[in-house]
Formats: C-alpha cells, structure tokens, sequence
C-alpha cells in the first residue's frame, strides 16, 4: 500500500466500504470498518458510490488504449527507420509538387520526349538538338549522349525490358539502341517518306510501330527492320500512336482533327473519335487501374466489369481539351478543360485514381478521374511543357498487365511495383524531375 498516499489510501478504502455494502456483504463491510477504524456512513448520493466499479473498467480500458498506441508507435518508428525513398514508394496517391527535385540541363534545343527505363535508374530524353542523353534520375546526374540523328529526335522509348532504346527522328529515320552494348546504335529503320514523331514497341517487343508527318502508322519488324504494315486513315501528320496493353489495338491522333483506334492486324480503322477543333497532340489508353474511376465519372453502371484492354482511351489537343473516350462505341465520355493553351502530354497516375496533364501554359495538371475535377495545377517550367512521363513497373510490363487480367484483386500489387517519379520536359531546354 505504500504507493498510495493517505488520502487516495482513505478514498480505496471508503471506495471498498461501499462497495461491500451496496452488495449487501455486511459483515466484511463491519470488520474493515473495524479494522480501518475509518468512521463510514454509506450515502446513495456520495461521491464513493460506484467508484469501485468505474476505475477497475477504466483501468481495462486504458490498458487497451495503451496497447493499441504502443502498437501504432511500432509501426511508426518502423516507417521512420525506412529509408526516404522507401517511405515514398509507400505513399500510394503522390503526385507531383513544386519545386522539382532536379533540374536537368545540357540540352541545346527544346526537350521533345523523356522515357524511364523500367528497371534501372535512368531516364532518356530526346531534344531537338537532334541527340538523346540518358540521365540518372535518382542523383540528378548526366551518363551520356547518344548521336546518331541527324535532325530533331522527335520520341524515345525502351522495351518492356529495358534492353533496347527506340529513337526516331525528322531526318526520315528510325533507330534502336543497345542498352547492354554501350548503348551503340544497332539498327536503323527507314521508309517514312516525311518527319517522325512517334515510335514505340508493341507488347512482345518484337515489333516497333511509328506515326509520321507523312500520313501514315509503319509497323516494322525489329529483328530484320523490315516493314511489316503501312496504315493510312488519317488525311494529315499523324502525331501519336499508341499500342493498348494486350497489343490488339493502336491508337493514333493527327493535325486532321480526330483519334483513331485501329487493328495493328488489318491496318482498318475500327472508330474514328471526332469533336476536337484543332489538332490532337497526344493519346493514352487508360490502364485497367483506372476503369473504376472512368466508369463512375461517366455514370457507367456497375455492371460493366469488363477488364478488355484499350477500352477507354484519352486524348488532348490544341483546342486546350482533353476528352475521354470510349473505343468501342466512339462515344466521349468527358470533356476535361482547364489549360490555357495546347495540350502536349498525358500520363495515367499508377492507381488510376489520376490523369496528368503537360501544356504549352507552362503547367501541369492533376486531374481526379472519378469526378473530373483538377485537383492541382503545378508551375512546372518557364516556358511550354513538351512532355511527362511516369517511372516505370518492373519487370516486363506485358506480364504485370496479364498478371492484372485475372482479377481485380491483383490490382494493389501492381501500384506497389511503380516507382514515384515524374519526368517532364520543356522548349525551356531542361528535364525536371518531381520526387516525394
């Protein structure tokens, strides 16, 4: 009992005298009295009535708070012993803010594309000083030039693997680099009969397609950089074009005004998305992550389940639009506005809660998918955006997207696989990179 001073010595005790008798135990209740030699007379309405009872509930109760805080506290400390790229990797909805963690700089013209390699640090960026240089994101640092081109590079991207480099140009030329092999240049692929803007591996990597000022999409096989197909439709430079996950379909936009979704197969067009008032820059299927959210923004029922790659696709345009789109039935969904001025670039945020918007307006903006709305618009360069670009899954992005087929549930590992990186570019020369 030493612990208790006298009066919280006197309060137990008169607590426990009460206690005995409201339950009628009337010979305890006279013994300790005796003993105590405490002068007690027990009152309904005193202080002393149930006071036994509440501060042994509250005792259990506090020993679950203290349990549930002491565990809450583990897990904290744990996350703090993280290192910080660990702990950003974690945060599941971040999106890019100002200010950029690296300014990259050494181009000497206007950043046309940037493109992540999936599995390394490095990051390639193509300039209309008509050569690519490949950086190391993490640490900000320059690795190397790669020359080749002879006029504007227009786009770079890699295979699902990382093993190769796709560049193309307005020189008329198409080339792959070997990034295993001192990043040489192995092949060159030439056909277009006008400017290149557009190069990227279809699922598989085994064939490379590209969009060019000359009217047409090529598809050429890699290993012999044979043309396999020549696609035509659209009636002007076609600026975009873009394979869906499962490679099943293209989608293509041009000066002409309109989008296209297209069998690589057959080369036909199988819709045509008109509403655009001026040329459409840029196209993007949306990832399976972002069905949920597609669906809610355009009042889709539930019903709708489909996990059909290239469903949905979105496209910006000079009008300062972006639009959503149904591929099957070439239906808009949603008109999303909000630039001042051209729109060059769209990304998918990874959990598909989030599409990423570059414009000529110097911005880029954050727009929730489920409601439309821009939830954030970023100061991001002092002059045009040219183009965005997320980090990319590990390891090859046709297995994590079959992985994804068989079921929603997978979905949630997929998010963990994507790195928290953000590249841009800009006509102001530089690459910026927005870390957590």
């Amino acid at each position: 009992m030493s612990m208790l001073s006298e009066r919280q010595k006197e309060e137990l005790q008169k607590s426990i005298l009460e206690y005995l008798h409201a339950n009628n135990f009337t010979d305890a209740f006279n013994a300790l009295k005796a003993d105590t030699g405490l002068e007690y007379t027990p009152d309904p309405k005193g202080k002393y009535v149930g006071l036994l009872e509440k501060k042994w509930t509250s005792v259990i109760r506090l020993q679950k708070k203290i349990m549930d805080l002491e565990n809450r506290n583990a897990a904290l400390q744990e996350e703090l012993s993280l290192s910080p790229a660990k702990r950003a990797s974690l945060q599941t909805d971040w999106v890019p803010r100002a200010p950029a963690a690296y300014v990259l700089t050494g181009h000497r013209n206007q950043v046309t594309k940037v493109a992540f390699h999936p599995t390394f640090n490095l990051l390639a960026s193509a300039s209309e000083d008509a050569t690519v240089k490949i950086w190391d994101w993490e640490t900000g640092e320059f690795e190397r030039t790669l020359k080749g081109h002879t006029r504007s590079v227009t786009d770079v991207s890699f295979d699902s693997r990382g093993n190769l480099l796709v560049t193309c140009s307005s020189d008329l030329f198409i080339k792959i680099w070997d990034v295993q092999n001192e990043w040489k240049n192995t092949k060159t692929f030439s056909g277009h009969d006008h400017s290149i803007s557009c190069v990227r591996f279809m699922p598989g990597d085994q064939q490379i397609v590209s969009a060019s000022r000359d009217r047409t999409i090529r598809i050429w096989d890699v290993a012999s950089t044979h043309l396999v197909r020549t696609i035509t439709g659209h009636s002007d430079w076609v600026r975009w074009v873009e394979p869906s996950d499962d490679g099943r379909l293209l989608a293509s936009c041009s000066n002409d005004q309109t989008a296209r979704i297209i069998d690589p197969q057959t080369g036909e067009t199988k819709v045509e998305l008109r509403g655009h008032e001026h040329t459409v820059e840029v196209v993007a299927f949306a990832p399976l992550a972002a069905y949920a959210a597609i669906r809610e923004l355009a009042g889709i029922p539930n019903t709708e389940r489909s996990k059909r790659a290239g469903a949905y696709l979105v496209t910006g345009s000079r009008d300062k639009t972006i639009k959503l789109w149904d591929t099957q039935s070439g239906q808009m969904l949603r008109n999303l506005a909000g630039h001042d001025n051209w729109v060059r670039a769209l990304i998918f945020h990874p959990t598909g809660k989030f599409l990423l918007s570059a414009s000529d307006d110097y911005t880029i903006r954050v727009w929730e998918l489920a409601t439309g709305r821009c939830v954030k618009t970023v100061q991001a360069h002092g002059h045009f955006v040219t183009c965005l670009a997320w980090g990319r899954q590990a390891p090859s992005q046709s297995g994590g997207e079959a992985a994804k087929t068989n079921g929603a549930g997978d979905g949630h590992q997929e998010v963990e696989k994507f790195v928290n990186v953000v590249a841009s570019g800009s006509v102001d020369q530089t690459i910026k990179i927005w870390l957590p």
